[in-house]
């Protein structure tokens, strides 16, 4: 699908709104800023998303554990990690409006973005991004806590308790998806960079000799998922780092054009053994693996997969939002979110044709059922035209139509999202064809039903 050029994310944060995907968080209290809430359908995509990736990372795979670690950790993890003394930006004002900017996103140019003023910026000053809270009744130096900024620490200090019940040999992952926290100093572009978020992450460990291997497997593996999800390739793209981070031997981030540009979706680092090394300085614990197969000890080297779970939600949201002529009329459009299904938070939007003669009976009765198997929407309000341009702007990919035949014959219409298309099936046959239809949708065209 060729990209949209036309997509602004004004439209998209409208549609969100409007059909229940993400709100202002504490919005009648005038908002607080890049902060949101996942509405009903917002949180259906968010964790079927989280779902699909577990699935891939986790349970067909079995050399990848699963984790879930603290958010609040000791505070030697941030210090051992580097957090503490280099988690800063530098920061810059502006003299005149008195707004903050981080001095890099201010090195091409000479004047305040927001109200023009041309060389009037403060001297850069450094900015933690640490959000620090106090554990206990006392707010003293020796109770100073930080919410961790990654969820990757919470994965390299478990590492022997993981590896050692799991009967784990290297190579092996730990995976876990959580919340992460950065006092960003300028976070924007609507859920694209916000203080609070969500990360995937998985930490794979390796030998030493064979992490650049590992590097590039993991970096196919991680386009294959991408593209698995229903993304337009061509809107994806794969940036090398030539400047690295101080943990980093390698790092490549995918990378999407969303309409305020191009911008990282996730990140595959080549993080030696950094970490572990770092851990087993500061803790005293032994991070040493003993091989068997090589009669050989060594520190792993890590191999990281990290992608922001909003990052990859808002892309999916731009990348499916078309609109386009309406059948029989081009002077009209319809808006659709052609979400893969297996994304999709609604699978089935349930209408009675007519609100009398035993259809909404018959309805109920088909939601009751399909509900056992995955998530349904009933409406019986307005034109049935109506009806499916809201689930078509909703995303779902089939809408099922009880009519006057059903009562005679116990067929319903089945209608698919992207192509229109409407085919006559049996009831029980209904969970069956959805699955199909789910199985064979492609990007480029939904589904030939």
């Amino acid at each position: 699908m060729a990209k949209k050029e036309n997509k602004t994310m004004n439209e998209l944060v409208a549609l969100c709104k409007r059909r229940g995907y993400i709100f202002q968080s504490s919005e009648i209290y005038g908002g607080v800023a890049s902060t949101y809430d996942y509405g009903p359908l917002g949180v259906e995509l968010k964790r079927n998303l989280k779902e699909l990736w577990w699935r891939e990372m986790v349970q067909l795979r079995s050399d990848i554990e699963g984790i879930d670690s603290a958010i609040i950790m000791h505070p030697k993890v941030w210090i051992a990690s580097g957090h503490v003394d280099e988690f800063v930006d530098p920061l810059v004002e502006c003299k005149e409006c008195h707004r903050r900017f981080k001095a890099d996103d201010l090195a091409t140019v000479e004047q305040c973005p927001v109200c023009g003023s041309k060389d009037s910026f403060t001297e850069p000053k450094l900015f933690h991004l640490l959000f620090q809270t106090y554990m206990g009744p006392v707010q003293s130096e020796e109770n100073k806590a930080y919410l961790r900024p990654e969820t990757a620490q919470g994965i390299y200090v478990n590492f022997e308790n993981v590896r050692t019940p799991a009967r784990q040999k290297l190579p092996f992952g730990i995976a876990q998806i959580g919340k992460a926290f950065r006092n960003e100093i300028t976070p924007g572009n609507f859920t694209f960079r916000t203080r609070e978020f969500e990360q995937m992450e998985m930490q794979f460990f390796v030998h030493p000799g064979e992490a650049d291997e590992w590097f590039d497997y993991w970096k196919e593996e991680r386009r294959k998922w991408y593209s698995s999800l229903g993304f337009s390739m061509e809107n994806l793209t794969f940036h090398v780092h030539e400047k690295l981070a101080h943990y980093a031997r390698a790092a490549i981030d995918i990378e999407y054009d969303f309409p305020f540009g191009r911008s990282e979706l996730e990140g595959i680092h080549n993080r030696g053994n950094f970490d572990l090394s770092r851990h087993q300085e500061f803790s005293g614990k032994s991070f040493e693996y003993f091989d068997q197969a090589r009669d050989e000890k060594y520190i792993p080297y890590i191999i990281e997969t990290s992608g922001g779970v909003d990052r990859c939600l808002l892309a999916l949201l731009v990348d499916a939002l078309v609109e386009e002529p309406e059948e029989g009329d081009p002077n009209k459009t319809r808006t659709v979110l052609k979400l893969h299904p297996r994304l999709a938070p609604t699978k089935a939007g349930i209408f009675p044709l007519v609100n009398r003669d035993g259809m909404p009976e018959m309805a109920k009765k088909i939601e009751s059922e399909l509900r056992e198997k995955f998530m349904v929407f009933y409406d019986d309000g307005g034109s049935i035209g109506r009806r499916y341009r809201r689930q078509d702007e909703a995303g779902t990919p089939f809408c099922i139509t009880i009519d006057g035949q059903s009562l005679e014959d116990g067929t319903v219409t089945i209608r698919e999202r992207d192509t229109m298309v409407q085919v006559r099936v049996a009831i029980d046959a209904i969970a069956g064809m959805i699955d199909k239809y789910t199985d064979e949708w492609r990007r480029d065209g939904g589904l030939s039903i």
